[in-house]
């Protein structure tokens, strides 16, 4: 209701925000209707939330257990910052597969694909790829070049906020190193039950602020 009530008046009183690029948006003569404007707020608040919160806590994991990757890190952190961002997102595929309908007969690897047939994508697996990525299972922050599906993609499927989690992991990454440099993983994390999120709902750190040894 929020986003439609938003969406009615933009239209009316357009600015120069997301919501009047939305609303004002026509391909072939059509315009987004207010479920297909309400579920593009959803990617962007809902899912954007989900997965750039996993792939943090998977980033702290992978730091913990990678110390000398961390240490690349914090030696140049802003000019590491691009690659490690996107080996955390490679390693950690959020979002473990997506489903599309094939629009017509075509053959992919050598396998037949019929039209309305129903294919998985594995991220997860696309992200171990040993034809695409050297030692794919080290991590590593320097990776480069590094042709990740984490977002989705290539093509009209990329995530709509995937600029935004970069940002916003960086941003994350610094204040922590920042504010509480010895910052550590100090147990297993809990996870979320789920073969479509790669999703983290607890994990133990501890670090010291101000001197004094802390849990959170």
């Amino acid at each position: 209701q929020l986003v439609t009530a938003l969406g009615q008046e933009r239209k009316k009183n357009p600015t120069d925000d997301l919501t009047s690029a939305l609303v004002s948006a026509n391909v072939d003569g059509e315009s987004l209707t207010d479920s297909e404007l309400a579920s593009f707020f959803i990617l962007l608040v809902v899912a954007g939330n989900e997965t750039t919160r996993n792939a943090i806590s998977h980033g702290m994991k992978l730091l913990t257990d990678h110390p000398d990757q961390r240490k690349t890190w914090l030696e140049d952190f802003d000019g590491v910052a691009p690659t490690a961002v996107e080996e955390i997102v490679r390693v950690a595929s959020p979002v473990i597969f997506m489903r599309r309908t094939a629009t017509q007969d075509t053959t992919l690897g050598g396998h037949p694909i019929k039209q309305d047939d129903k294919l998985i994508l594995y991220y997860w697996s696309a992200n171990r790829d040993e034809d695409v990525f050297d030692d794919p299972f080290r991590f590593d922050v320097l990776r480069n070049p590094n042709p990740h599906v984490g977002f989705g993609g290539p093509g009209p499927h990329f995530c709509l906020g995937a600029h935004l989690a970069r940002r916003e992991i960086t941003v994350m990454f610094r204040e922590l190193f920042r504010r509480i440099p010895d910052i550590e993983v100090s147990g297993e994390p809990s996870r979320l039950l789920s073969g479509f999120i790669n999703g983290i709902k607890h994990l133990p750190v501890t670090f010291t602020p101000g001197g004094a040894k802390s849990r959170a």
